[in-house]
C-alpha cells in the first residue's frame, strides 16, 4: 500500500512523458494531492474540469443501466493524453487519478497498466 505523494511520485517517475498527476475527490472537485504541471497545467483547474467529465459518464452510464464499473476514461489532445482512473476499494470510492501525458514521448499502454497498478496499491 501507498499512499497519495509517494503514488504520485511513482506515476511521475516511471511514466515516460508524466506532465502532471493528481488524486482528485470527484464529489468535492478538490484535489487530495498533485505533483507537475506547470503554467500551462493548472492541476486544480484540471482536477475540477474533469471531475465533471467523471460524473457526467457516471450519470450517463446509470441512465443507460450499464453496470460495468470504469477502468479509465482518455481525452487525446492534440500534444497530451489525459487519463482518468477511478479509484476502487479501501476506502478509495469517490476518488479518481488523473495522470496527463506529452503525447510525443509517452507509452498509453505502458501508462495505462501504471496507473492500474497504482490505483489498486494506493491508499487513502
Amino acid at each position: 500500500m501507498t499512499n497519495v505523494e509517494v503514488s504520485l511520485k511513482t506515476l511521475m517517475t516511471e511514466v515516460e512523458g508524466s506532465l502532471g498527476a493528481a488524486v482528485v475527490d470527484y464529489s468535492s472537485g478538490m484535489a487530495l494531492g498533485s505533483l507537475g504541471g506547470g503554467k500551462d497545467l493548472d492541476l486544480n483547474v484540471a482536477a475540477a474540469g474533469n471531475t465533471d467529465v467523471i460524473r457526467a459518464k457516471v450519470r450517463t452510464m446509470d441512465e443507460l443501466g450499464i453496470q460495468s464499473r470504469i477502468e479509465d476514461l482518455l481525452i487525446t489532445l492534440d500534444t497530451q493524453y489525459h487519463l482518468i482512473r477511478p479509484v476502487m476499494g479501501r476506502g478509495g470510492n469517490g476518488l479518481f487519478i488523473y495522470l496527463v501525458l506529452d503525447k510525443s514521448r509517452a507509452n498509453l499502454a505502458m501508462a495505462r497498466h501504471q496507473l492500474k497498478r497504482t490505483e489498486s496499491n494506493l491508499e487513502v
